[in-house]
């Protein structure tokens, strides 16, 4: 893991010295136009504040390689929310942001080295101690949500559920007991949920050793449940909708990750899936879900 952003020993390298990320302090950010936030996605100061420690430190800072970045993070950070917020195409950026292929480079850099997942983490448990838990959590839910593909999703990454009639991929979430993100896959959409299980859960002890307890749906009956408590010690609880019930009925724990769902839905670039590849959309599920915990460490929503 990455090492937290710098705190003490402030410097400027730009004339201004208006932020205090690190490209402002010791990289090349005095080259680059000052810009005035005016979207509602910008970050506010407080989030700013909020999200600032937890920033992974570039290795340029560090001697480790790569040339002082030329854009402010906080900027980057801006234009990708915005992308991510309004489903707008790369391209589309407003003028005022930096030129889209160098955010579009930020954005790779941060899915390729697997910085927003650090990111994610970091947030997550600062929500969750913010919420009066502890920052590991003891049991998880998982489920999953089928969304429809666009025309840029080829045929090796995409499927068809004919549960749900839908051409395109699914979102297979593992959440803590408040909703807040543990594990993704996305998957083509003709991955079951007990396939996609099989493949996530060996890694769930290893990353969250403190969890042994995890609700599931009717989708993740069967030979799973007996396996993951003999092989990984973890109690797979299978909550299932009665049959003489009829209309929405609230599921104990189940309505947990439909919630979260619901979150992932409130950004518009996550409607359907728009990524070529399938860490591109976890990478996109990630960049919403860090949205959402700055603005609620900010109390903004």
């Amino acid at each position: 893991m990455s090492p937290l952003y710098v705190v003490e020993g402030v410097r400027f390298n730009s004339s201004g010295g208006a932020c205090d990320c690190l490209v402002h302090r010791f990289g090349n950010a005095a080259d680059q136009p000052d810009r005035v936030r005016a979207y509602g996605t910008d970050l506010t100061d407080t989030e700013w504040q909020e999200i600032r420690p937890l920033l992974p430190v570039p290795a340029w800072t560090e001697g480790r390689g790569g040339r002082p970045e030329s854009y402010c993070h906080r900027v980057m950070l801006d234009a990708v929310f915005y992308v991510v917020d309004n489903g707008i195409k790369w391209r589309n950026l407003p003028v005022d942001f930096p030129a889209w292929d160098r955010v579009y480079a930020f954005w790779r850099r941060w899915r390729r080295c697997g910085l927003i997942g650090e990111l994610h983490d970091r947030l997550r448990g600062k929500v969750r101690e913010a919420a009066g838990r502890d920052p590991e959590p003891t049991a998880a839910v998982i489920d999953s949500q089928s969304v429809k593909a666009d025309a840029v999703v080829g045929a090796d990454s995409r499927g068809y559920d004919g549960a749900k009639k839908i051409n395109g991929r699914r979102r297979h979430l593992i959440c803590d007991t408040i909703g807040l993100l543990l594990a993704i896959r996305v998957l083509p959409a003709d991955v079951t949920d007990r396939q996609a299980a099989t493949d996530m859960l060996p890694a769930l002890p290893t990353r969250f050793p403190t969890i042994t307890k995890l609700w599931a749906d009717s989708g993740y009956t069967g030979v799973l449940v007996v396996w993951a408590l003999a092989v990984l010690r973890l109690i797979v609880t299978v909550i299932k909708r009665s049959d003489d019930v009829k209309g929405f009925v609230v599921l104990p724990k189940r309505w947990v990750v439909e919630r979260s769902f619901g979150w992932l839905l409130r950004s518009r670039r996550l409607s359907r899936d728009f990524e070529r590849r399938c860490d591109s959309s976890e990478a996109m599920i990630l960049w919403s879900l860090t949205m959402l915990m700055t603005r609620r460490l900010a109390h903004r929503c």
